[in-house]
């Protein structure tokens, strides 16, 4: 069964989409121009269903799957959903077998079209999903680092080309950021990706602080994991200091944008910091008015160039 791209529910989107709202930092905040927000939600709608395929976290039916060509039990195969989402993003590209076919796609492909987008970050973000089907524990923090390379920093490069604010510079303190995100989300959910058996904190920093993946299953953090965490997070908190001059090197909506997505993760930070570093019983998550706080610190505090 082939359906018709235009003829998906619409639900299914929505709440893709509306995963936006537990990410740490705005993804398309209503300040923007409209052409900036529709292009920034389409990226997001493409990440957050690269990550649910490769999670396993898709709507129960699969009705994912049949949108993609597959039969529905093939939702449970990530490697083949995997496969066929690919299929799907060479269709925005221009493959010659038509339209994409799941709508999250096919509302990218005027987005790419209008603003030149190239593949690969996207692949680079289906290939960080096919990694974490096979990869399950990270040695050292430079291993770390290049699995960042593929599912974060891509991110942060699609915002550059679709503001049409691409430089050099501009690249490496994105992946800066893009990557102290990907951290702190790490840190905040050590829990969460236990239980899918992966473990990003790196194997080098465990044994360094006498941590055992069975003080990571405890309800509570020991002293040895907090120490650990706290690591992490100052790891996290230099790559942010490293990215913000990223928002003062742009002006206007941008900037703010920019400092959104630095401020969102200093209030995680943050949050991690008051909880004591004890993340094992949930992420902690900063509050409104922090994230508001930290927003504001950043737009007063960057250098400001160009």
């Amino acid at each position: 069964m082939r359906p018709r791209p235009h003829a998906a529910p619409d639900a299914h989107a929505r709440a893709t989409l509306g995963k936006a709202r537990a990410e740490n930092f705005p993804v398309a905040p209503a300040f923007l121009p409209r052409a900036w927000r529709d292009g920034l939600t389409a990226v997001y709608g493409y990440a957050r269903l690269v990550d649910d395929i490769g999670d396993g976290d898709l709507a129960p039916g699969g009705h994912d799957a049949v949108l993609l060509g597959l039969d529905p039990a093939a939702v449970d195969d990530r490697p083949a959903m995997l496969d066929a989402f690919e299929a799907d993003l060479k269709r925005v590209f221009g493959s010659a077998d038509g339209p994409p076919r799941h709508p999250l796609l096919l509302a990218l492909q005027p987005v790419v079209r209008a603003h030149g987008l190239t593949p690969e970050p996207f692949l680079r973000l289906i290939e960080a999903n096919r990694q974490d089907q096979h990869v399950t524990r990270y040695e050292t923090y430079g291993d770390l680092l290049a699995y960042c390379e593929l599912s974060a920093n891509p991110v942060g490069r699609l915002v550059l080309s679709l503001t049409g604010t691409v430089t050099p510079e501009r690249v490496r303190r994105s992946d800066a950021v893009c990557t102290a995100l990907q951290i702190i989300e790490h840190v905040q959910d050590v829990t969460e990706d236990l239980g899918r058996n992966r473990i990003y904190l790196p194997a080098e920093d465990m044994r360094r602080f006498h941590v055992s993946e069975t003080d990571l299953k405890a309800p509570r953090a020991n002293a040895s994991v907090r120490s650990l965490i706290a690591f992490e997070v100052e790891r996290a908190r230099d790559l942010l200091n490293e990215g913000t001059p990223l928002v003062g090197s742009v002006h206007g909506r941008l900037r703010l944008l920019l400092a959104g997505f630095v401020g969102g993760g200093r209030a995680a930070l943050r949050a991690v910091t008051a909880a004591g570093f004890d993340v094992l019983p949930g992420p902690p998550k900063p509050t409104r008015s922090g994230l508001l706080r930290e927003v504001a610190t950043v737009l007063r505090t960057a250098p400001r160039k160009g």
